[in-house]
């Protein structure tokens, strides 16, 4: 098996679901609600706080406990980035805390489960992809580039018989082909 293959095989959609985010979603499962709403902002720090350190120690700390404030700061940047993204702020996310509105406290331990996954998918695709090409070794880099166009159509845009000049560029190039494999892939599931 190539090094390509390998890498490829570890940064499969399958293998990252049954390795990586799969235990993400059964922690966040096993983290139910009496309640999508809290009565204030001390119980919503309380309990985005509470369920991070349970997240924390299920999917990446193998029991080690967080400060409940390092656990509540860590949750509330989360939370307050997703907020901004949607061009809201905090208040807008202790106000959907304490109304129930837009999914009240699911939703909120929701965003802060798919950002831990997001992170540990991405830390996985880096660790693999620094496992298999080392990041220092130039000559690695001008292989996998190599393995690489011989896996791709012939281009004019790409000049196949220069891997060197894509070679500082590996990392790049291994994600789209990564991401353009998995949108293949969606396409047949679809059919």
């Amino acid at each position: 098996m190539s090094v390509l293959d390998n890498i490829l095989r570890e940064l499969d959609e399958a293998y990252i679901v049954e390795n990586i985010t799969k235990k993400h979603d059964e922690a966040r499962v096993q983290y139910p609600l009496s309640s999508i709403t809290v009565s204030d902002d001390i119980e919503f720090d309380n309990l985005i706080a509470a369920y991070y350190n349970h997240h924390f120690t299920k999917c990446v700390s193998s029991g080690g406990v967080l400060s409940r404030a390092e656990a509540a700061g860590r949750a509330k940047e989360i939370i307050s980035q997703e907020y901004r993204r949607k061009g809201l702020d905090k208040l807008n996310a202790y106000s959907d805390g304490k109304t129930g509105s837009n999914g009240g406290m699911r939703s909120i331990l929701d965003i802060i489960m798919e950002y831990q996954k997001k992170e540990a998918v991405e830390r996985h695709i880096r660790d693999v992809i620094d496992r298999y090409v080392q990041p220092s070794s130039y000559d690695e880099q001008v292989d996998i580039i190599k393995e690489l166009f011989r896996r791709i159509p012939d281009s004019q845009h790409i000049m196949k018989d220069q891997p060197e000049r894509y070679a500082r560029n590996y990392e790049d190039l291994i994600r789209a082909l990564v991401e353009q494999l998995k949108t293949q892939s969606s396409i047949f599931r679809r059919l």
